[in-house]
């Protein structure tokens, strides 16, 4: 049983870039833009009362339960999918995902301060925010990382048994926004959905094995 979990952590980066190698200056780039784009989708969702999918979108819930900062939120409900990811993703991937954790609360707590908004459609908000959140998402994984969450569970799942990652993140949503439905109103609940939909569209589309080659 050790010697299979230690195969299992031992697998190349989530199974998503084998055979491919970033060097310093491509991760820090790469986990920057992810937690870029991450913390402005959170935002913009924040805005508009929404929650989303995976981690992000238990994170926002939280926020609208209790009076703490929504990356702190973040780091909090992190820490189960954290000892996973430990234990099932290897050490490099955990730091990784440890560090975008922390960057991403500090993030959250400074976008609201460089701009100001005071109207966002819940449309935009839906889509946008969303495909922001997985464009991040998408960056993070591209450079052996993730927000973790459900999506260590998705990025474990895929590595190794090759189920696509953007649809079982879709079938725990599914869970997420059965368990919300009794505290945001439905209108909400149904701009959440898209957003989610947005989120996991990138996923879908472009976080598959062999995709992506340089």
């Amino acid at each position: 049983m050790v010697n299979g979990m230690a195969n299992e952590a031992t697998l190349p980066p989530a199974g998503i870039n084998a055979g491919l190698v970033h060097n310093v200056k491509d991760d820090v780039y790469g986990l920057t833009l992810g937690v870029m784009f991450i913390a402005i989708g959170l935002y913009m969702l924040k805005l508009a009362g929404m929650i989303t999918g995976g981690v992000a979108g238990m994170a926002l819930l939280f926020s609208y339960l209790v009076e703490l900062p929504i990356g702190l939120l973040f780091i909090l409900t992190n820490i189960p999918f954290m000892l996973f990811c430990y234990v099932r993703m290897g050490r490099a991937f955990t730091l990784k995902t440890l560090i975008v954790n922390i960057a991403l609360a500090a993030t959250s707590q400074i976008v609201p301060h460089l701009q100001t908004v005071t109207y966002i459609h819940p449309l935009f908000a839906a889509l946008v925010g969303g495909t922001f959140i997985g464009m991040g998402v998408l960056s993070l994984a591209r450079h052996n990382a993730s927000v973790g969450g459900t999506g260590v569970v998705t990025l474990w799942l895929q590595a190794r048994f090759g189920i696509n990652a953007g649809k079982t993140q879709m079938l725990l949503d599914l869970l997420l926004f059965a368990l919300s439905s009794s505290l945001l109103p439905a209108s909400l609940l149904l701009w959440s959905a898209l957003s989610a939909l947005a989120m996991n569209a990138m996923l879908m589309n472009w976080h598959k094995p062999g995709r992506y080659q340089g």
